[in-house]
């Protein structure tokens, strides 16, 4: 008798350990899946789009990749808004236009640079030109520089995030 309980509280008690173990095992498992908080922090990027001036080009990084955004001045809007195409490409985000779209040609991934008297850009790998909306104009680039997955949030952008109006340019194909 003597014999079996402490046989019993033997293996009761490596039942235990092994359990604690197997438990401490999987929660160590699961915390090595687990996304760094580094990578949480950079899906998403929120922009206070009340800081940008007409015409002035400013890079902005998301997810390791250059964002432009480009405050359209109120001749560009018009411009725009002449040909459904090109005002299909802007966020507007309050009372203004804006271009925000993944700095990198479509053509070989270089970054083009801005021009603000043209108005336009210019990749000077291959000469690739994009308009102020990121409509090709000149190839080789096969189409307008992407737009980033973004939802408007009163006076701010949040980079990352699929709103309506993202959802609605997808759709219509107007980015990937």
């Amino acid at each position: 008798m003597k014999n079996s309980s402490r046989r019993g509280f033997m293996g009761k008690a490596f039942g235990a350990v092994a359990g604690v173990g197997a438990v401490g095992a999987l929660y160590a498992m699961k915390r090595s899946w687990d996304p760094l908080p580094s990578v949480k922090a950079a899906g998403f990027t929120t922009l206070d789009m009340s800081a940008y001036k007409d015409n002035e080009l400013i890079t902005e990084k998301w997810r390791g990749k250059p964002i432009f955004v480009l405050k359209q001045t109120k001749t560009m809007a018009e411009k725009a808004e002449a040909n459904p195409k090109d005002i299909e490409r802007l966020i507007k985000v309050g009372d203004s236009y804006f271009m925000v779209c993944i700095g990198l040609c479509t053509h070989l991934g270089c970054i083009p640079g801005y021009n603000s008297d043209e108005e336009s850009f210019l990749c000077a790998c291959h000469g690739g030109m994009y308009d102020f909306t990121g409509e090709v104009t000149k190839a080789p680039p096969p189409r307008g520089l992407d737009i980033p997955p973004f939802k408007v949030d009163g006076n701010k952008l949040v980079l990352g995030e699929e709103g309506p109006e993202y959802k609605k340019m997808k759709e219509t194909g107007v980015t990937l």
